[in-house]
């Protein structure tokens, strides 16, 4: 499924952001990869962070660091940003975002996660996330809402995890 929406970012730049389900990041291109964000499940709860440059809630993730892999990314951006721990993750699929001005683009990866806490949260060591908060995956729109591209990420992280209970 593809879900093509247009983004007017903070400093005035309008982007095109194709959502694409994939079930894999085998064949990506690693150079323009820069996000690795997962929709986190513990036990039946759906993880939230408040924090970050915007200030508001959404997915645990990050940066990709030169060197790292994307799943090595997840686990240490989830770790930092949650003190939580990936017990099992998936591929659910990728956002193309394209600069309008100069067709410029990069791809940011989202996963399905099953997670546990190593211990409590006390604080993103980045200072980056502030809060976290365990909601029912029905309510996310009370935290934020990110459009069709939005509903079909949490949509499909929410399928892969029931089908992966049974």
């Amino acid at each position: 499924m593809t879900i093509t929406e247009t983004h007017h970012g903070r400093s005035g730049v309008t982007y095109i952001i194709e959502y694409h389900d994939a079930d894999t990041f085998d064949d990506m291109d690693k150079s323009k990869c820069t996000q690795s964000y997962g929709v986190c499940f513990c036990g039946d709860k759906m993880v939230i962070g408040f924090g970050g440059k915007k200030k508001d809630w959404g997915l645990i993730g990050g940066t990709i660091e030169p060197g790292e892999s994307f799943e090595e990314t997840l686990a240490r951006e989830i770790k930092e940003e949650s003190n939580m721990k990936i017990l099992k993750s998936k591929p659910i699929g990728y956002q193309k975002c394209t600069d309008t001005r100069d067709g410029s683009y990069i791809f940011q990866l989202r996963y399905v996660c099953k997670v546990e806490p190593y211990g409590p949260f006390v604080a993103d060591p980045a200072g980056g996330i502030t809060e976290i908060k365990l909601i029912d995956v029905k309510d996310y729109k009370q935290y934020f809402d990110w459009g069709k591209i939005g509903e079909r990420i949490i949509g499909r992280a929410a399928e892969i995890k029931a089908v992966g209970e049974k």
